[in-house]
């Protein structure tokens, strides 16, 4: 008994740890997170089974209360509120799930946790999933790497977890020691913006000019297809349209530029395909941030302005002449979009966010290793544009 109460609290304290330096935006710290398995199958009850999924998601989802503020200018108190909901999702499947009993019941528990975090409806707020970590131990090994590194956390749960630790830690040390960064095509330019910006509010006239004369910038210095960040040119309209088909009017460049598609039920946030003969929408997102832009109750209170959002549309699609796998902020930070782009093979992955809310967190950066581990795993080019 007097080891069970000192069982709990250190594995809770051991979870909050493993979730504060893993997702610390250092992509070679990811692996840690792979050790979660092992820390929940340590608890002595199903109430510290929960407590182990509250530290580790709430330490590794830390910058969202001082995202919240910086986005809605609001206090602290509705900012922990929401930050302490994201968490539910995570901390009840796992707290259903855990059993007292050792043995395969709980690995294939954990599997069904793993599993059900990964997709909606509860993958929704599925961060910080330890799978993320595979494309750092078992880099290029691509859907073959995805199964070891699935293996290696449900035998995280068993008696065998210091074989577990042992192999993964020994893989993790080597690929550190060889690390490189994905690479990024030719030709392809990501431009990265400094606009601020507010709740509701969107580029106007002078931040477009400023946007063409970055991209202008770009392509005097060989850029052919440039990646521009998540809502770069803010709302589409006709004169949006104008505007930067006379920019391009006299280039080759082929732009990849986020916008927002407003129609009376709500929006799309989209990446289009801009050139100097007009403008395509390339892809509309499949899970935009909960809540602050996709509001499901919307529906049922008749309110407008929520963002759609297209689950499983649009894996892969065609821009630049190439095959892309594109990802809007949020979608960097859950699994099953990455994972169902990947089962189409592309050939590059694009990456945008507009993070001008996240200043003094770590969310933007934990949103690009994120995306270079699945960028190691499967091998395949990436192309990064973000506002900060």
């Amino acid at each position: 008994m007097a080891r069970d109460l000192m069982r709990g609290p250190a594995v809770i304290a051991a979870a909050a740890i493993v979730g504060v330096v893993a997702w610390s935006g250092n992509v070679l710290a990811l692996p840690l997170a792979m050790v979660f398995p092992a820390l929940w199958s340590f608890a002595p009850s199903r109430a510290a089974a929960g407590m182990v999924a509250a530290a580790y998601f709430l330490a590794a989802s830390r910058g969202l209360p001082q995202g919240v503020m910086n986005f809605y200018g609001s206090d602290a108190l509705p900012a922990i509120g929401l930050w302490a909901g994201a968490s539910l999702g995570f901390v009840l499947v796992h707290a259903l799930l855990w059993t007292s009993r050792p043995g395969w019941g709980r690995t294939l528990r954990y599997g069904v946790a793993a599993m059900a975090m990964s997709g909606p409806p509860f993958g929704i707020v599925g961060w910080a999933h330890p799978i993320t970590a595979a494309g750092i131990v078992f880099p290029t090994w691509n859907w073959l790497g995805l199964g070891a590194a699935a293996i290696g956390l449900l035998v995280m749960t068993t008696r065998l977890w210091p074989i577990a630790i042992l192999s993964l830690g020994g893989l993790w040390i080597w690929s550190a020691a060889t690390w490189t960064q994905p690479l990024t095509p030719d030709g392809w330019v990501g431009v990265d913006t400094q606009f601020r910006g507010a709740d509701g509010q969107y580029a106007g006239y002078l931040q477009q000019r400023d946007t063409i004369g970055l991209v202008k910038t770009a392509v005097s210095k060989g850029g052919e297809v440039v990646i521009l960040p998540e809502s770069a040119i803010g709302i589409w309209t006709p004169t949006v349209e104008r505007l930067w088909r006379e920019a391009l009017q006299d280039t080759d460049t082929i732009v990849n530029a986020g916008a927002v598609v407003i129609d009376a039920a709500g929006y799309d946030n989209v990446m289009l395909s801009l050139t100097g003969e007009g403008a395509d929408i390339v892809y509309r997102e499949r899970m935009p941030v909960p809540v602050s832009m996709w509001q499901p109750w919307a529906v049922w209170t008749g309110e407008t302005g929520s963002a759609r959002a297209h689950f499983f549309a649009n894996p892969v699609v065609e821009f630049g002449g190439r095959q892309i796998a594109p990802l809007i902020c949020y979608e960097q930070l859950i699994i099953w979009p990455i994972l169902q782009s990947m089962l189409f093979a592309p050939e590059i992955i694009i990456a945008t966010g507009n993070g001008w809310w996240t200043e003094n967190t770590t969310i933007v950066s934990i949103q690009q290793a994120s995306t270079v581990a699945w960028a190691k795993l499967f091998n395949v080019p990436v192309v990064f544009a973000f506002n900060t």
